[in-house]
């Protein structure tokens, strides 16, 4: 019965145009799934990844997801036999519950500075060269470099940025207005985040072009764990790394000779210091900052905008009430959040929806998932602009919280709320957007609209 339910739902949320087949292929195959013994919905999902990778993404989300309510019969955690081309098989445990997901991210037991180490000893993946950053660190490391860039990510400091965002939307906007048409991605979402993140680094603008491909081949090496060390992503990871950090390493010689007010500045005074932070944590810090400010705030601002124009209740009831602004990136970011997946490491045996996963297999707690779940958001397969009680997990829990949300939620209530009230005849130019190939980042490569 279940089983049934499950499957009706997975049609009922699907019928969309371009999407039935996907819906009708995930659900024919987590109906097999369902009567296998041993097999859950996590471990097909995973299984299946590699395959909906070379498919249109939101195709395969669907198919995913029509996995998910035609297999969904009891367990919150399961163990699965990742394959990676070319190297051994190795244990992965997926998160696919809210609150199992939860529990994945801000579990003390559950850390994340042995990731690299993991990867590389598992499947050939190469220890960045400059160094790990923040990200990559536990306590005490992670600790005493969050602490010396937070201050500047705070929502008071943020909030005194807006006017600076505004005027950055409103410049791209004025620059479009006589086209009647743009990219979004490209002449809007993109250039609001780079331009705020440079400008607070203390990066010249004008060199964006030049670390745009290192960012983007950098953020598509977060998927090397599926696609094997030896695939021409892993190489040009490795590639936009060293590129990056030879770029920081000219801009830190020149503020070493002329600082100025901005936070390279402050991060070389503390790198001279000598006691807060090396030269190899400077850099790290640098690309982790440069890379994290925008790419996911433009798969927010991307995302965001095209679930509001494929919902237009949703989109009008925006326009007329600009003032649920606030929660309608709330709900943005549970809808079709910028990051689907994340990973840990346990230090130590620790036992998660009554699975025990030991010391030193990883975690992959499933972010997309857990936001879509039925058991913590009522409707959950539903946009509300307006929804209530609406703790998401888009930016993660416990001491690895995003630094930047403060940031990305300001930029993007600032970009949505102005491009609906410059443009209310704002409309899809397509019917088939162009997503990046990335399975743990979900954004568009390009967006075309009219106005």
């Amino acid at each position: 019965m279940e089983i049934a339910s499950g499957l009706l739902h997975g049609f009922a949320v699907a019928l969309q145009p371009g999407n039935v087949f996907w819906c009708f292929v995930g659900c024919l195959l987590g109906t097999i799934v369902g009567i296998m013994p041993g097999l859950g919905p996590a471990a097909t999902i995973a299984l299946l990844l590699p395959l909906t990778f070379k498919m249109d993404p939101a195709g395969g989300i669907i198919m995913l997801a029509g996995i998910y309510y035609g297999a969904k019969y009891g367990g919150s955690t399961t163990s699965i036999l990742l394959n990676i081309p070319g190297e051994s098989s190795s244990v992965v445990t997926c998160l696919d519950g809210y609150q199992m997901a939860r529990k994945g991210r801000a579990g003390a037991a559950l850390g994340i500075a042995a990731i690299a180490s993991f990867v590389a000893a598992r499947f050939g993946a190469p220890v960045p060269a400059m160094g790990l950053s923040m990200l990559d660190r536990d306590p005490p490391d992670h600790t005493r470099l969050r602490g010396l860039v937070s201050k500047a990510f705070t929502p008071r400091v943020v909030e005194g940025l807006r006017p600076r965002i505004q005027q950055i939307v409103d410049g791209l906007l004025e620059g479009v207005a006589a086209k009647r048409s743009m990219d979004l991605i490209e002449e809007f979402a993109y250039p609001i985040p780079v331009a705020v993140i440079c400008e607070m680094l203390g990066v010249p603008i004008e060199d964006h072009e030049r670390f745009k491909g290192w960012s983007l081949d950098i953020a598509r090496g977060l998927d090397l764990i599926w696609l094997g060390p030896d695939s021409e992503v892993g190489r040009r990871s490795v590639t936009a790394r060293q590129a990056l950090a030879e770029y920081f390493r000219g801009l830190i010689a020149q503020r070493r000779a002329a600082p100025r007010s901005d936070m390279l500045s402050g991060l070389i005074a503390a790198e001279e210091a000598g006691d807060k932070l090396n030269e190899t944590e400077l850099l790290a810090t640098c690309i982790l900052l440069l890379i994290a400010g925008h790419e996911t705030t433009v798969n927010l601002i991307g995302n965001g905008t095209l679930a509001l124009l494929r919902h237009p209740d949703q989109l009008r009831r925006l326009q007329q009430e600009p003032g649920l602004i606030g929660s309608a990136v709330e709900e943005l970011l549970r809808y079709d959040g910028p990051v689907q997946r994340t990973a840990r490491i346990p230090s130590a045996d620790v036992t998660i929806g009554g699975r025990t996963i030991a010391k030193g297999e990883m975690v992959m707690p499933f972010i997309g998932a857990a936001d879509r779940d039925p058991v913590q958001f009522p409707e959950p397969d539903r946009l509300d602009i307006g929804r209530t009680d609406n703790r998401h997990v888009a930016f993660g829990l416990g001491i690895h919280f995003c630094l930047g949300a403060p940031l990305a939620r300001i930029e993007g209530q600032i970009a949505i709320n102005t491009l609906l009230k410059r443009l209310p005849k704002l409309a899809l130019a397509t019917d088939r957007p162009e997503y990046r190939q990335s399975l743990t980042l979900r954004g568009l490569k390009s967006l075309p609209v009219a106005f």
